[in-house]
């Protein structure tokens, strides 16, 4: 009899089943957005910087108003209609996902705070037992400074939640996950 070690996860590369057949989804916007649209690349990377090729990446975010798409948001005016709110990719070889959306407004934070526009992103990958959860923020943006979220995470390691400007492609945003080691990402336990 021969002995073939096992994985020691039971979460195995099978994220891709079920969850981006029918599941996918990259452009949050309609042809009609209220807003500044924006196209934002996200890179899944390991911790020696190498792409993670089978990870799901899960976008919520607000709209340009600041509104989400929410029963919970119950503010008096709803939030632009064609826009979704969610979305949802596999990552391609390099683990790149591309969405196309719009930069969201600030939203309401505890306190009376108001927070800076970002996304909450959440990841699935193999050998993950439960999603991780960060969130992307845009380099340079002045409301970063007073976003009561990222006042939260050490000065230092910041930057690990900043998406920067793509100055070849107007409008476009890239932002790198590392799962782990030097850089890793801010996450978040939710």
């Amino acid at each position: 009899m021969k002995l073939v070690p096992t994985a020691s996860q039971t979460a195995g590369p099978f994220l891709h089943l079920g969850l981006t057949d029918k599941g996918s989804v990259g452009g949050m916007v309609g042809q009609t957005a209220i807003g500044e649209l924006v196209r934002i690349r996200i890179y899944i990377l390991d911790g020696d910087g190498a792409p993670v090729s089978d990870a799901v990446v899960e976008v919520w975010q607000a709209d340009a108003q600041g509104r989400y798409r929410h029963p919970d948001d119950l503010r008096p005016t709803g939030c632009d209609p064609t826009w979704r709110g969610f979305g949802r990719l596999a990552v391609d070889q390099q683990g790149c996902c591309v969405f196309e959306s719009v930069k969201p407004g600030r939203v309401p934070g505890r306190g009376n705070t108001v927070q800076a526009p970002h996304l909450n992103i959440s990841i699935f990958a193999r050998g993950l037992l439960k999603q991780l959860v960060t969130r992307m923020y845009f380099a340079g943006d002045e409301s970063n400074l007073a976003d009561p979220v990222l006042a939260l995470v050490p000065e230092g390691r910041r930057e690990t939640l900043m998406a920067q400007p793509d100055n070849s492609h107007p409008g476009s945003w890239c932002f790198e996950i590392r799962l782990c080691g030097e850089n890793e990402t801010v996450f978040f336990d939710v």
